[in-house]
């Protein structure tokens, strides 16, 4: 039965900083399983979770929502990673396999009414468009939609809907890579698992072992937190008193608030660019159990 969504006209704007990747074939999972950091086969149809996409090395390049449609169909949910560009590189790698990557244009990614969904990991609707997406909480209740092209629902992206968008993206702590900050952390660093992102128990896929050994040897000395202050933007450093301490990953087009890796352990009297700013908690309605 079709899902029946029943949104009022012009009620879902798209989110301009969301793309859609779709991926379909007899040999669509082995390549996901294959080249993601999650556990594809481990995924049922209607469910979705987070994954990413990493250089040998283990650095993420891009990260993703991955929604399994049916046994041999998926969709790529990306955030800031122009599909274009992440279809072709995935593209290389397709070699003989029995698959098409497209860049599902007849998807949009929308902010709309909240729908509560069966739970967090499951979406509502599929294979067709229209689906429902949890992405908040209880306390925050947020649905991310995804509208077939010309649905009367969707309404020109906004661009201060998005900016809000991205603010509780961070304050979830989903890392949102601009272009100068990908292929520079690996998915600790990020505190992916946190997301339950990354698998430890499948097979290979690229930056595999480097993930594994640092999760095994207990290396992972830095982590992702929240950072409130002001002039915030990627890129810049965190100092404690005289000492870096850390990373600006992403932020707020305001520059009030952002994510950072930091070294683990206590850091008063935290700065950037000799501002001053604090540490805040992160809520939880991205995070999930692994």
């Amino acid at each position: 039965m079709a899902f029946k969504t029943n949104l009022p006209a012009a009620s879902c704007p798209a989110l301009a900083s969301y793309g859609v990747i779709a991926v379909s074939g007899p040999d669509a999972s082995k390549f996901l399983q294959a080249q993601l950091m999650n556990d594809v086969l481990a995924l049922a149809p209607g469910h979705w979770h987070w994954s990413g996409w990493l250089t040998p090395k283990g650095r993420v390049i891009a990260l993703l929502a991955l929604l399994r449609l049916a046994d041999d169909r998926f969709l790529l949910l990306v955030p800031d990673h122009p599909v274009a560009a992440l279809k072709a590189a995935l593209q290389r790698f397709v070699f003989r396999s029995k698959l098409a990557l497209d860049d599902a244009t007849g998807w949009i990614a929308a902010a709309g009414p909240h729908h509560a969904t069966p739970a967090p990991d499951r979406f509502e609707g599929g294979p067709a468009p229209p689906l429902a997406l949890d992405m908040g909480d209880p306390a925050h209740p947020r649905t991310l939609w995804l509208l077939p092209v010309g649905d009367p629902a969707l309404a020109p992206a906004d661009a201060a809907l998005d900016q809000r968008w991205l603010a509780t993206d961070l304050a979830y702590g989903l890392p949102r890579l601009p272009e100068d900050q990908r292929e520079a952390w690996t998915p600790q660093m990020l505190s992916l698992g946190r997301l339950a992102a990354f698998s430890l128990r499948k097979g290979c896929y690229p930056g595999q072992e480097i993930v594994a050994r640092t999760h095994y040897l207990g290396q992972a000395k830095r982590e992702l937190v929240r950072i409130l202050g002001e002039g915030l933007a990627p890129g810049q450093g965190l100092k404690a008193g005289d000492a870096a301490v850390g990373t600006l990953v992403c932020a707020t087009a305001d520059g009030r608030e952002g994510l950072a890796v930091l070294t683990a352990g206590e850091h008063p009297a935290l700065a950037v660019d000799g501002r001053p700013c604090r540490l805040a908690g992160l809520n939880e309605g991205l995070a999930r159990q692994p």
